[in-house]
């Protein structure tokens, strides 16, 4: 009898994620999305292939990505209070459009054979200055555009989405290699101007503008709230160092010529399957999603993660490479899953973009700060000693957390409403 209950409140999830899915807004928004994360993804991958045949120095495949982890780090509280004061919908347009122009002078630097070093740092930090003010605005969008009991699955559908860009992206630009790496910047630009057209398609979202005065208090009222929640704080810290630590995915065109002598395709094969883990794993959670024992889950999985991280270091063979991948991703989207329903859901609606870009900061902008970290270690101590010990100090990081922030290991339910009631 518990199990044909257990089956019946799972139908009901499943029904309601479709739900989400099937709202008008949702999907030109994921639409938006997808296109979107696919370009930032092409962009982020060709630049990382293309530093390497320039310089062949792995602390340049680093700066790649602090060039797009800086704008972050200086405009975050800024773009967070944007996101609250100004139309989301309007925000992700006009950074789209930025990312399309970033686009454009990577084609016509590279088309033009003056593409060197500089010039790719260059403009990769216009792109982190458009992902900068977009990711709060984006992830903050969601939830006035869904209802409250949509949200959860609105948030896998949407990370189902981005790892399905994620997938594509690096399959695309696979393919587009073969007729030069000008023809993937060309492509991208179409792809950011069709995301922003999608993006304006979306009937205007019920968003409570903020219109208290600008003063330095109301700018550093997203870090006071995340602070004071030791749940929030606790989970962004924890993919903060996870991420920081497990950079890897910086130094897989090392590990594709030197290590596994494979070519482009290879290349692209490896980014490829870290996010058809992710993607299968995510799309699962669409259907499925966790609604117990969130703390613990989201410890152990970062620490999967972590161990993932170390047997990709260790591996010489082409294939446990691809299995190692496919499981960081797999343990990397339930983790994200999970921190994205306990922000999103604790956080009120007039405080989202502030906390957000918080968020974002330490989770979406570690990323490159994260392959900036690999990059360095790996031109200290080689490619494979800086991959492995990345992964045994992510392994330690979740233990670490488990008892600094006991509050997190003790959240259960992952509903919205129950978060809300208890923790809000």
């Amino acid at each position: 009898m518990k199990n044909k209950k257990l089956n019946i409140a799972q139908q009901k999830d499943a029904k309601r994620n479709k739900t989400a899915f099937e709202n008008s807004n949702f999907k030109r928004y994921w639409i938006a999305r997808v296109l979107t994360v696919g370009g930032n993804e092409m962009v982020n991958a060709t630049a990382l292939w293309q530093m390497w045949q320039i310089t062949r120095d792995p602390f340049d495949l680093g700066l790649v990505g602090l060039a797009q982890f800086a704008p972050f780090l200086i405009l975050f509280l800024i773009s967070g209070l944007t996101a609250d004061r100004f139309s989301r919908k309007a925000i992700l347009s006009v950074c789209m459009l930025t990312m399309a122009c970033a686009a454009i002078g990577l084609f016509l630097v590279t088309y033009t054979n003056m593409v060197s070093k500089p010039y790719l740092l260059l403009i990769l930090v216009f792109v982190g200055i458009a992902r900068a003010f977009q990711a709060p605005a984006q992830h903050a969008l969601v939830p006035v555009i869904v209802e409250k009991d949509q949200l959860s699955s609105a948030i896998a559908w949407s990370s189902l989405g981005s790892q399905m860009a994620r997938i594509s992206g690096p399959a695309l630009m696979s393919v587009l290699l073969y007729f030069g790496i000008d023809a993937v910047y060309g492509v991208t630009v179409f792809i950011f101007v069709i995301g922003a057209a999608f993006n304006q398609s979306i009937n205007k979202p019920m968003q409570l503008i903020s219109s208290e005065p600008v003063t330095l208090s109301l700018i550093m009222a997203g870090i006071r709230f995340i602070i004071k929640r030791k749940i929030i704080l606790g989970a962004i810290g924890l993919d903060l160092f996870a991420v920081l630590l497990g950079g890897a995915t910086a130094l897989l065109p090392i590990f594709a010529t030197d290590i596994l002598f494979v070519d482009e395709w290879g290349y692209g094969s490896l980014r490829m399957t870290i996010m058809l883990g992710s993607f299968i794993c995510m799309y699962y959670l669409t259907q499925f999603p966790i609604t117990k024992f969130g703390g613990n889950i989201l410890l152990l999985t970062v620490a999967a993660f972590g161990l993932s991280i170390i047997i990709f270091g260790l591996s010489t063979n082409y294939f446990l490479s691809l299995f190692a991948l496919f499981f960081m991703g797999a343990s990397d989207s339930i983790s994200v899953f999970i921190r994205n329903i306990l922000v999103q859901s604790i956080t009120p609606d007039n405080m989202r973009g502030r906390v957000t870009a918080v968020s974002s900061v330490f989770i979406g902008a570690s990323n490159e700060l994260g392959e900036f970290e690999s990059g360095i270690t790996a031109s200290w101590w080689g490619a494979v000693p800086a991959v492995i010990v990345g992964g045994i100090g992510t392994v330690a990081i979740s233990i670490l957390f488990a008892k600094l922030f006991p509050d997190l290991r003790k959240v259960d339910s992952l509903r919205t409403q129950d978060l809300i009631d208890r923790y809000q």
